[in-house]
């Protein structure tokens, strides 16, 4: 993770726009998303949809990552590979995506319920993507990372999932991760200073059993360590004074998804 980055209004306005078209290419996604495709179609559909749009993107050999998209199917947790897996009925779908549009990235998550997803499935994605409305209300200039971090575990909190400690959001723009470090976890008041100029994700990884990770052998894919399903929203936001300044929001991907 490099250092931190404080941006101009240009330079944010240039994420917005990199913004706009990650969050025009998930609700791309949420139109297509069902039982019987494969995660591969998706990465496909990601790679075609940012190059047609003027960008590249940001994921793709990212330390050597060989994919667009990394695409997370129930119990994984984040940064999983595109594969042949045939997509079921009852399915949760994290899809985490980059844009760099004219050297200014953008970086968001959706986890989608496809099909006909149980109650605790469905609880689990209301109380995650929950928590992170939560973290983005405290984004604010003289706010400090610890407020978004305890904002989004006090949220969790009383469901008894497991928050991942072992990833946490960052800061996002001129490079995929800068700092600072924005964990879902943490104490109010403590942590780096916001400040305008910094733009940040946030990005709760709640698992709905225990909070332990395992790692796979193919060096990208974390799972949760029970077995049980795990979920992962993200959005980016500019420090703003009094208010936050949600760079991408889901609003696109809802509509398509609320039309289904």
């Amino acid at each position: 993770m490099s250092k931190v980055y404080y941006k101009t209004e240009e330079q944010i306005e240039q994420i917005r726009e990199s913004a706009n078209v990650l969050s025009s290419l998930l609700a791309e996604i949420a139109k297509v998303i069902k039982p019987g495709i494969t995660t591969l179609s998706l990465d496909k559909l990601a790679f075609d949809y940012i190059q047609d749009h003027g960008g590249t993107p940001a994921f793709l050999n990212y330390h050597g990552f060989p994919f667009s998209l990394c695409i997370s199917v129930n119990d994984q947790i984040v940064h999983g590979f595109p594969s042949d897996y045939i997509i079921q009925d009852g399915d949760l779908v994290s899809v985490d995506g980059g844009v760099n549009l004219r050297g200014f990235i953008s970086d968001s998550a959706y986890t989608f319920g496809v099909g006909e997803i149980s109650a605790e499935a469905q609880q689990l994605l209301d109380v995650t993507k929950g928590s992170l409305l939560k973290g983005v209300e405290q984004a604010v200039a003289g706010k400090r990372v610890g407020d978004i971090s305890s904002a989004v575990q006090e949220h969790v909190a009383p469901y008894n999932y497991g928050i991942v400690r072992e990833l946490v959001g960052h800061g996002v723009g001129l490079h995929l991760h800068e700092k600072p470090e924005v964990p879902n976890y943490g104490k109010r008041g403590s942590g780096p200073k916001l400040e305008e100029g910094l733009v940040i994700c946030i990005e709760p990884m709640i698992n709905a059993g225990k909070a332990g990770v395992k790692f796979w052998d193919d060096g990208w894919t974390v799972s949760t360590i029970d077995g049980k399903l795990s979920a992962h929203f993200e959005q980016m936001v500019a420090i703003r004074k009094g208010t936050p300044d949600v760079l991408l929001t889901f609003d696109e991907v809802e509509k398509v998804l609320s039309k289904k």
